[in-house]
């Protein structure tokens, strides 16, 4: 029987990112960017108000609100003539003059000579002419040219994700396309002559193809562009037809159901041409029967799970999911583990690493996590599909623990989460 990590480790020698493309800054979210993106200009490109108010030369204002008398006694009053408006957008240069102000708007061009941005609840509010309260510094409210950015500087680094703040900053640049690591395309199959599809009532014996919408949602949750076959024939030449179709496309093709026994033989067969698929016992649970392998002239990672919904989808979790993440360019592959206290006892089979579904806590009062394994015990309850929509984890069970006592350390694998 392999050990998990040995099965992992021949699954993820297989993987091959596809070769970066470059897309509109409005499809590159939630991808890893493939370039380092430098600057040709600087951003802001000129001086701007940061706030709504007037422009003006700091010097003219700073005896503003002093409680200092003048030579004559009386406080000083600043006044200055508004001599002009500047909106957002505007192309008119103004030349400011001592003594002068300048009524602005956020994001107006700063006038020349203009130092700082009076703000209006620092005036009267003044039209013709604005009496100034209080004074303001050189540079206050004043986005300088290049503050955010210079020229030459890396705006969005390779290897980073990007997401809407990477998508403004490109857009404040300049920048139309970025060159990305693309989604990696992944195809889902389902095979079993007991399958329906949920638009049709189940006969006598027959139930609804699971696998394949939730092995597709899995896919793209991970970050591959899925197609979801649904369900193929089983007959030997046209279930090769179907997966060699799909191996044209995909960089990632799954197969769920008749895994194991003589049908998982009937399916390494069939696709004998294509490529060499193995069946192995992995030492998990669930879904310790699966299969690997590499198939068509591009040897794309093709492979089977169980049938099992349950197992399918971990089986997918431990090892298709870190296949996609690797494509995609990321540089850890594998979900966060953090260590969790179990509020009840759990049992695990021998001699097999357990991922068993669970629900996650944390002790408000200490920060503390915890952990509540569902659906009981293994073998019998492994199937249930609703415990595993409940669990926003998996517990990971060493293969030499069989009991986990209440109070146990265990680790937990972060699911997605609900929100």
């Amino acid at each position: 029987m392999r050990s998990v990590e040995e099965q992992q480790a021949i699954v993820t020698a297989a993987a091959v990112a596809p070769r970066p493309v470059r897309v509109a800054i409005s499809e590159a979210q939630g991808l890893l960017c493939a370039e380092e993106v430098v600057t040709e200009r600087p951003l802001p490109g000129f001086d701007q108000a940061a706030i709504d108010g007037y422009a003006v030369r700091s010097v003219d204002v700073a005896d503003a609100g002093s409680d200092v008398p003048n030579e004559d006694g009386a406080l000083p009053v600043v006044t200055l003539p508004v001599v002009g408006e500047v909106g957002a957008g505007s192309r008119q240069p103004i030349r400011l003059q001592p003594r002068q102000a300048v009524r602005v708007d956020t994001g107006a061009p700063m006038p020349t000579l203009a130092d700082a941005v009076l703000p209006l609840d620092r005036t009267d509010g003044g039209g013709a002419r604005v009496t100034v309260l209080r004074p303001v510094r050189s540079g206050d409210y004043v986005r300088r040219a290049g503050d955010d950015v210079q020229p030459g500087d890396v705006a969005v680094r390779a290897g980073t994700i990007i997401g809407a703040a990477q998508v403004g900053l490109l857009a404040a640049v300049g920048r139309d396309k970025v060159l990305v690591h693309p989604r990696p395309r992944l195809s889902v199959i389902s095979l079993g002559g007991e399958l329906v599809d949920v638009d049709r009532t189940p006969g006598p014996g027959q139930v609804y193809d699971v696998n394949s919408y939730a092995l597709a949602a899995a896919a793209r949750d991970a970050g591959a562009d899925v197609n979801r076959v649904g369900i193929a024939d089983g007959d030997p030449r046209r279930l090769r037809e179907v997966v060699e179709g799909q191996l044209i496309r995909s960089e990632i093709v799954v197969i769920a159901g008749a895994v194991g026994g003589g049908a998982g033989e009937e399916v390494c067969e069939a696709l004998a041409e294509l490529g060499t698929l193995e069946i192995e016992r992995v030492a998990m649970h669930p879904g310790s029967v699966q299969g690997f392998g590499q198939l068509g002239r591009d040897e794309v990672p093709t492979f089977l799970l169980p049938s099992n919904p349950v197992g399918a989808l971990v089986v997918f979790e431990v090892m298709v999911r870190p296949l996609i993440r690797i494509a995609l360019g990321r540089r850890q592959p594998m979900r966060r583990v953090v260590t969790a206290r179990t509020v009840a006892p759990i049992t695990s089979i021998e001699r097999r690493k357990g991922f068993l579904r669970g629900q996650l806590m944390r002790d408000e009062s200490t920060g503390e996590y915890l952990v509540q394994a569902l659906g009981g015990a293994p073998g019998a309850s492994s199937h249930l599909l609703a415990s595993l929509a409940e669990a926003n984890c998996l517990v990971v069970i060493d293969p030499d623990v069989t009991d986990v006592r209440t109070g146990d350390e265990v680790d937990v694998a972060f699911l997605a989460q609900r929100g």
